[in-house]
């Protein structure tokens, strides 16, 4: 058996120690515990260590170590159980060791999966744009229990779900006067899509946001849309011109009525 002859405490950090030993050959250092480490096991000078009882002691000081990441990581913001098990295993700490450090820190209340899920969801709510789908996914990526997501996600109402949806709807209008309706309204189908809104729900805030432009805006933007079509086809004559104009402006969108309103427009010019 190995004898304890000193400990100390680090410098660096006031909360560990050194623990000094010999082995037979005179006194070296041995190895460092964390201070609840150092009282679990009562350590002190004198006294003797076999071999079972340095892997104890190593093991739980290695949890303390896996435990105290884990906190500092905790420290920034609110992690689920999923996180906080991928952090520690990027630091290449073994399952065990992370299986111990998770129900600690379960049985404290530092990691509650349930409480986590709510408040994801009412910040994505408060500071995003984002759809019930896409807060969902990401809820999902975290490692939350399907119960706790759909019990959370009621954190985010369908009214308030249409309140939000419609408002991206009218930026999204207001930003893309240059295209034809039915280009805007696939595209802000999309756009809505991407952001997580359910179908139902887009139809809501598409029909609620007013899309219908007066003539005036629909003929200025087939104008707009029109010119850099020309450009394009302006080398070509009569019904191949024709044709070739009919073709672009209605796969922009626009209606057989009003690009043959352009037409006329463009040769009057």
């Amino acid at each position: 058996m190995a004898i304890i002859t000193k400990i100390t405490t680090q410098q660096k950090n006031q909360d560990r120690y050194n623990v000094f030993m010999d082995y037979g050959k005179g006194e070296e250092f041995a190895f460092s515990v964390d201070s609840d480490v150092l009282i679990k096991f009562q350590l002190k000078k004198g006294m003797e260590l076999d071999d079972f009882s340095f892997l104890e002691i190593q093991y739980q000081d290695d949890i303390r170590k896996a435990y105290h990441h884990a906190i500092q990581y905790l420290s920034k913001r609110m992690r689920s159980e999923k996180e906080i098990m991928d952090y520690l295993t990027k630091k290449e700490i073994d399952e065990p060791i992370i299986n111990e450090v998770l129900y600690k820190l379960t049985s404290q209340k530092y990691i509650d999966d349930w409480e986590y899920a709510h408040a994801f969801v009412r910040t994505q709510v408060n500071t995003t744009d984002k759809g019930p789908d896409l807060i969902w996914l990401e809820l999902k990526d975290r490692g939350i229990k399907e119960d706790f997501a759909r019990q959370a996600l009621q954190d985010f109402p369908y009214e308030l779900q249409v309140e939000k949806a419609s408002i991206l709807a009218r930026k999204f209008f207001e930003k893309n006067t240059k295209d034809s309706e039915r280009i805007v309204k696939q595209k802000l189908e999309g756009l809505l899509l991407r952001k997580g809104y359910p179908f139902g729900i887009i139809q809501i805030a598409v029909n609620e946001s007013e899309l219908d432009k007066d003539n005036d805006a629909e003929m200025d933007a087939i104008r707009f849309q029109g010119e850099k079509v020309y450009r394009k086809y302006c080398h070509f004559s009569g019904f191949e011109y024709k044709q070739k104009m009919k073709q672009a402006l209605y796969r922009k969108g626009f209606s057989m009525d009003l690009i043959e309103k352009f037409l006329a427009e463009k040769e009057e010019s």
